[in-house]
């Protein structure tokens, strides 16, 4: 059966994709998320239909802050009282430039502006935030009544780890106030963490999850190529090639499942690593090259040379650099494609600090 499946060869480019999916939604306050003006009226009601939004956004994995002038104080006591303050990550209410502050968000939150929606009743304000991170999505609080239904608000799939990624980032929050009050070596910190990192064959049920991954995941990505299920799926079953799925958790709790690995094993000679990527939340973990040291570990007991694929997208820089750290070579370049190769002679090991679990 499985010598039917049509295997693609090397996933669709992002150009050939549907515009780029809304991660972050930052709302304005003051007759955008409530009626009225909160200095001028402390009993501010919330507008109609703003906090279904708002659930509804979070049940879809779409995260969602805030970026107000306003005295911060009483607009997160507000918040509270109305019951909404804990879907806000990384609250920007001050009297700064609500650009910047957007900017801001998306630092603390690691994630591109162009994945940034911004709604506000002022058009000064719109046009302020669109001049200064021109890849952020502005729209009207007038219009907020058809925002559920945009194409870039709908996921295709929700998964358990987009029902749960509000969670999984304020556990983020907890990790970093942690880290930054730690006193000792940042390995000493990691090992603190108590981590476990796990990595498996991807199964059906992974296979929702894997796909959001190659859609949503730019700066720890080799190629950027994205698969859809149907395509994973046939991955999955092919005998020449390998589909992995990586999940981290701590003493913090769980980050869901956070890399993929795809492997072609077409050739006796050698085997090519087509994907790599990692969620960008954990980037400072120490857990980048563990699914690299694995694929290399497995193409030498199967006696093939490990090629990997490289494609720049303007944001993956890491990536390169962690090919090159990590022993591989250019051996060939395709226009932006750049096959790197590693003679598999030395091996980086697994960091000390992190527990890995490898099923087979």
């Amino acid at each position: 059966m499985t010598d039917t499946i049509d295997i693609p060869q090397t996933g669709a480019p992002a150009a050939a994709r549907p515009p780029k999916a809304v991660k972050c939604v930052v709302w304005d306050l003051d007759h955008t998320v409530w009626n009225g003006i909160l200095l001028e009226d402390g009993d501010v009601p919330l507008r109609p239909g703003v906090l279904d939004a708002i659930r509804t956004l979070d049940e879809r994995g779409i995260l969602q802050s805030v970026a107000s002038r306003n005295d911060r104080d009483a607009a997160m006591a507000r918040l509270q009282a109305l019951g909404i303050d804990e879907y806000f990550l990384y609250p920007q209410i001050n009297w700064n430039a609500k650009g910047e502050n957007v900017a801001q968000i998306a630092k603390s939150l690691n994630i591109g502006l162009d994945t940034f929606l911004f709604i506000d009743d002022q058009p000064f304000e719109r046009e302020e935030v669109a001049h200064a991170c021109p890849d952020v999505r502005v729209l009207d609080a007038a219009e907020l009544e058809g925002l559920l239904d945009r194409p870039e608000m709908n996921p295709e799939f929700i998964t358990d780890d987009s029902r749960n990624r509000r969670r999984l980032y304020m556990a983020d929050i907890q990790r970093n106030q942690a880290e930054e009050t730690f006193n000792g070596p940042s390995e000493e910190f990691l090992r603190d963490l108590r981590m476990r990192f796990t990595l498996a064959p991807c199964s059906e049920a992974d296979l929702q999850r894997a796909e959001e991954l190659t859609q949503r995941t730019n700066q720890l990505n080799t190629t950027g190529y994205t698969y859809d299920y149907a395509e994973l799926n046939a991955f999955r079953h092919s005998p020449d090639h390998l589909l992995l799925v990586a999940g981290l958790e701590d003493r913090f709790g769980t980050y869901g499942k956070i890399g993929l690995a795809l492997v072609e094993k077409t050739s006796a000679e050698f085997w090519t690593l087509k994907l790599l990527l990692m969620s960008c939340r954990v980037m400072s973990r120490g857990v980048g090259t563990i699914m690299m040291s694995h694929v290399m570990q497995q193409a030498k007991d199967a006696g093939a040379r490990l090629r990997a694929e490289f494609k720049p997208n303007g944001r993956n820089r890491m990536m390169e650099v962690t090919y090159r750290f990590g022993g591989f070579r250019q051996v060939e370049k395709h226009g932006d494609l750049v096959i790197y190769e590693h003679d598999l002679g030395t091996i980086q090991p697994f960091p000390e600090y992190v527990h890995v679990d490898v099923t087979r």
